[in-house]
């Protein structure tokens, strides 16, 4: 059991997997409706310490909520009720891309589209921020960031906004370094008109199918995956296709 305090001070025990017990007041009704009109947060995570912990530093340092704990998404699913504002899921030094745990986390945003969904992670792998943001997650919060930094991230990302940590960003900036000089690299060698036939071609697209969309005569098409071809120094398409996929990764 964990005390953790609830919207205007008013407290109640959370026990696991979403049970609540209001034995401490005096009269039952009065504390339903209060709750109702609460703020919900529910907390995912199956280290029975680590949630305990954290709902009440979490509730501590100023998050006007309601902690509702669970230890698994399944029982997340078999007992979470309308009420909950958002979800907190900690799935510690796990990596988010792995199947099951990606699985899961698509699951819970395909099914409750309406629900933020919240991770919290003992990682901040830039891979990870992506994959989760993908899938709709509204925020990647890493461990390394203090309980305070917590409360807002998680504060925003129920109002609609969603957050990334600046431990993140070295790595966002070095990606996105090597983007601009991949594209300078690529624009020192092809024209504008062969990167759109590029584009097309990447994509598997016939000479007609280029020619229409891009207004060309085949003819010309031809000319410029010729030129293509020339300038990596390949001989079929095949071969363009290979050299584009390490140019342009």
């Amino acid at each position: 059991m964990v005390e953790v305090g609830g919207i205007n001070g008013l407290g109640h025990r959370a026990a696991l997997n979403g049970t609540l017990r209001l034995a401490a007041f005096k009269s039952v009704a009065p504390v339903r409706s209060a709750l109702e009109s609460m703020r919900v947060l529910d907390m995912i995570d199956e280290r029975t310490l680590d949630r305990e912990c954290l709902s009440q530093s979490l509730v501590s340092h100023g998050l006007d909520m309601t902690i509702v704990l669970f230890n698994s998404i399944e029982a997340w699913m078999s007992k979470h009720t309308e009420a909950s504002t958002g979800v907190l899921l900690n799935v510690g030094s796990r990596d988010c891309t792995e199947p099951r745990i990606e699985s899961n986390i698509r699951m819970l945003v395909s099914r409750f589209p309406d629900l933020p969904v919240i991770i919290l992670s003992d990682n901040h792998d830039l891979r990870q921020v992506l994959t989760v943001l993908d899938l709709g997650v509204r925020g990647f919060i890493p461990s390394a960031v203090g309980i305070s930094v917590c409360v807002k991230a998680i504060s925003l990302a129920l109002s609609g906004g969603v957050f990334i940590s600046t431990e993140s960003l070295p790595e966002l900036r070095r990606l996105m370094s090597a983007a601009d000089q991949q594209e300078r690299k690529r624009a020192e060698i092809f024209t504008c008109r062969e990167e759109d036939v590029i584009a097309m071609l990447k994509l598997g697209k016939a000479n007609k199918i280029i020619a229409y969309e891009l207004e060309l005569r085949e003819s010309t098409v031809k000319v410029h995956i010729r030129n293509i071809m020339k300038k990596l120094k390949v001989r079929n398409r095949t071969e363009v296709i290979f050299k584009l996929n390490e140019l342009y990764n």
